[in-house]
Parts: C-alpha cells; sequence; structure tokens
C-alpha cells in the first residue's frame, strides 16, 4: 500500500511539474507577442484553486483532475471577440506568431530536461562501472569473445563511465546496423575490441529488460553472504525467532549458497511453512517460518521480511560518477537532452517500421511506478525521471497528429501555403483522425502496462 501510495504521488507531481512547464511555455510566448490569454489551467475538471489576476484579468487554475492542463487564448473561432481585443485574438496573428506559440509548449520541454540534466550532473550520477558478470555459452556476447570480468569502457567511439551510459551506447550502436562495437579491458589492464552481432535481432532486444540478457550478458553484481543484516518488526522472520547476524545454511534442507540465492528460495515458497537451519553465535539451530507472501511482476512470491548484512567497502571499488562543475554541467545536459531526444526519435521510427517493439510503449500505470521508484531513490534519480519524461512529452507533441501541438503547426504551414485558413470540414476530419491515433497509442501503452502489471 505504502508503494502504491508513493508511485500515485511520485505521478501527480511530475505529471503536474511537466505539465506546468509545457503549458507556461505557450503562455509566456502568447503573452509576449501581444496575444490575450484567458485561461491558465493545470488540470482538468473542477477547479478547486482559482485566481484572476493582471490587467488582462487572466484566469489561473488548479483542476481536480491532474492528467494535462491547457493555456486558453483569445479567438474569434471559439466565441465572440469584443473589438477592442480583435487585434489580440489568437487567429487574427501571423502564421509565423502563431507557430510560435505552438511550438513554444514542446520547446519549454526540451529547455526543462537541459536544466534537469545540469543539476543532476552538477550534483553527480552515481553509478556502478560497466563490469561484465557471467557471459552465457553460446550467446552473441560469448562468439563475439566478451568474458566474465571484462569491463566496457568504449562503444563504438564514445568512452562509458557507468553501466547506465553504456546501456544507453549499446542500444544506440544496435539500432544503427544491428551491430555493437565495444572496447573491453580485462583485469589485467589489457584492452580489446569486439564486435557484436545482433542484425535480425533487433525488435526481440528492444523488448523491455531484454536488451543484456538476449545478448548473453549479466551485470557485475557482487557476491553477498546469507547473513541477515535486519529484521522487519512484525514479519515472518520476526515472528519465527530469526534475528539480526543469523548465518542462513539451508531451506528445507537446501543449501543455501549466497543472499540471492536465499531470496529465491523465499520467493519460490509464497505462503508456506519451511525449515531453516541457521548459525547463530557459532550454534546450529533449526527454525520453522511460515512465511508471507507479496506481489512482484504479476505473481506472487514469498517474504520473510528481512535485509542482507552488506559487508562494509563491498561495493566502492565498482563504483562510478558522472559529475560536472556548472558551466561543464550545462553543456553537458544540453548534450544528453540532445542524444536522448535523437534515441527517443530512432526508437518511436523503428517502432512504425517493426524495427523496434511496441512493448516500449508506457502508459501511466507503468510512468507512476517508475515515478515512485526513482522519487524513493533520491533527487538525482527523479530529476532524471522528470528529464526523460519531459523530452519524449515534447516529442510526442510535436508529432503532425491533429489534436496535439504538432498538427497545428501542420494547419498553419498549410495555411501560408495556400494563403487561406484550413477549410473547417478539414480541421474536424484531421481532429477524428487524430482521436483514432491518441486512441491506438493509449490502448498500446495501456495493453503494455497490463501486460507487464500480469507478467
Amino acid at each position: 500500500m505504502g508503494s502504491f501510495i508513493t508511485s500515485a504521488l511520485a505521478f501527480v507531481v511530475a505529471i503536474s511539474i511537466l505539465v506546468a512547464v509545457h503549458e507556461f511555455g505557450h503562455f509566456w510566448v502568447a503573452r509576449k507577442l501581444g496575444i490575450k490569454v484567458l485561461r491558465f489551467s493545470i488540470g482538468f475538471g473542477s477547479p478547486i484553486w482559482r485566481k484572476v489576476a493582471g490587467k488582462d484579468r487572466v484566469e489561473y487554475v488548479i483542476a481536480s483532475i491532474p492528467l494535462g492542463g491547457y493555456v486558453k487564448l483569445l479567438d474569434e473561432r471559439e466565441g465572440p471577440v469584443p473589438e477592442t481585443d480583435r487585434a489580440r485574438a489568437f487567429n487574427r496573428q501571423p502564421v509565423s506568431y502563431r507557430v510560435a506559440v505552438l511550438v513554444a509548449g514542446p520547446a519549454f520541454n526540451f529547455l526543462f530536461a537541459i536544466l534537469a540534466y545540469w543539476l543532476v550532473f552538477s550534483l553527480g550520477v552515481p553509478g556502478l562501472r560497466p563490469v561484465v558478470g557471467e557471459v552465457e555459452p553460446a550467446s552473441y556476447a560469448a562468439d563475439a569473445g566478451l568474458r566474465k570480468d571484462d569491463e566496457i569502457i568504449r562503444v563504438g567511439e564514445g568512452t562509458v563511465q557507468t553501466w547506465e551510459h553504456a546501456l544507453l551506447a549499446v542500444l544506440d550502436e544496435m539500432l544503427d546496423d544491428g551491430k555493437i562495437p565495444l572496447t573491453v579491458q580485462d583485469s589485467t589492464g589489457a584492452q580489446r575490441s569486439l564486435l557484436i552481432d545482433v542484425r535480425g535481432q533487433e525488435s526481440r532486444l528492444t523488448e523491455p529488460g531484454q536488451l543484456l540478457t538476449g545478448i548473453g550478458i549479466q551485470q557485475w553484481r557482487p557476491v553477498i553472504p546469507a547473513v541477515i543484516g535486519e529484521i522487519v518488526p512484525g514479519e515472518a522472520g520476526d515472528k519465527a525467532g530469526l534475528l539480526a547476524g543469523d548465518e542462513l545454511v539451508a531451506v528445507d534442507g537446501e543449501p543455501v549458497e549466497d543472499w540471492t540465492h536465499w531470496a529465491s528460495l523465499v520467493a519460490d515458497r509464497p505462503g508456506q511453512l519451511v525449515r531453516l537451519d541457521v548459525v547463530r553465535a557459532g550454534e546450529q539451530l533449526q527454525l520453522v517460518v511460515a512465511l508471507g507472501e507479496t506481489e512482484s511482476g504479476g505473481k506472487t512470491i514469498g517474504r520473510v521480511g528481512a535485509g542482507p548484512e552488506i559487508p562494509a567497502g563491498l561495493y566502492e571499488h565498482m563504483r562510478a560518477e558522472q559529475r560536472f562543475g556548472p558551466v561543464a554541467a550545462l553543456g553537458a545536459g544540453a548534450q544528453k537532452t540532445w542524444d536522448m531526444s535523437l534515441l527517443t526519435l530512432r526508437m518511436l521510427w523503428k517502432m512504425i517500421t517493426g524495427e523496434v517493439s511496441i512493448k516500449n510503449i508506457s502508459g501511466p500505470i507503468n510512468i507512476a511506478e517508475y515515478a515512485g521508484y526513482t522519487a524513493s531513490a533520491g533527487l538525482v534519480a527523479f530529476l532524471s525521471f522528470l528529464a526523460i519524461v519531459s523530452i519524449s512529452l515534447g516529442i510526442l507533441n510535436l508529432l503532425p497528429i491533429p489534436m496535439l501541438d504538432g498538427g497545428q503547426v501542420v494547419y498553419q504551414v498549410a495555411e501560408l501555403a495556400k494563403g487561406s485558413p484550413v477549410s473547417e470540414r478539414t480541421q474536424i476530419i484531421g481532429q477524428q483522425i487524430g482521436i483514432v491515433l491518441l486512441i491506438v497509442l493509449m490502448s498500446f501503452a495501456f495493453y503494455n502496462d497490463l501486460s507487464r502489471l500480469m507478467g
């Protein structure tokens, strides 16, 4: 329940911020160009807060449904306009002014992403060095010569410092021609160049969570001893008498190798009575635990309510961080926004052509889960999440779909080309097409969300 509330609140905060940024772009540019603004609303439905201010008596609203927003401009097509205000109506403006107002919303989303990444790079982006763990035999990675404990230092021509950085670069290279050139360094410091060839498998490998496993590699993970570091009060382990410091030896007679193995043994036994062999202060004990249950990835798994004892310095030699000074961070933020925008466009186009899996389309449920996760992970993670969603929102609104900013820009350009406004009938047909396209897009998004929830 707690994670649901966190996700819901983080989702509302994220959407509210990004919608406010987008609509403020329309609002600010319209005001600068002398166009009269009637209302600035964050959310839809009944107002929960309302204020009228300024010489134009603009109505500022926060509405009850926080899933969007809008800026209402004075427009003769939407009702009578006083003679004194007609020159300030949106429909009376030159095409260049109207296009500027329409493009301003997405533009502010990109500017927000730059500022968010600037702050992220100023604070420092933590991560783990891109060191390879297990390599699956007879996989694409194994065929290319990748080995356990190799560290990826370059993907294509670009240097990488963290796994996140490396994964984005691998995806970018794969989308080019299905080939992934790597430069790796082994534990002795010797470097070598490899080429992973996955041509024809791009669609499968771009399904969520499939890139690394599909290539045949795992990220490096430390071996964590099966020793309890903390017990959650009131849960299964606490009720059975488990204590911090207990070493877990066996579950129902099956020897425990490490904490990961222990967690999998528990997960496979939801709601069951299990016999645990533990060592406490040098003495071997046997306890019976009635495991609890929890939902994860659409299925029920076992839960004991315990965390591992992490040896001091376990991760230190693997930690990496991207951090820049204030000026350099701004350049890095702009470059990151550009790179992510291009990658998003390429993914979108290749989804249309069938070269990338449409399972990458996320709906509100998945976005809310990520919002909650990143909010719990800290400011840097949440800002990074806001930046990429802001980029996606900017790109989505620039698509030439009627009802979106990009579709409205097409109408303005068409008017410029033909010398008169697009007919009302054409606009109605365009809106109907736009509604159908958006419904299809939303259907894919909800289907993907539900598929992930149901495993």
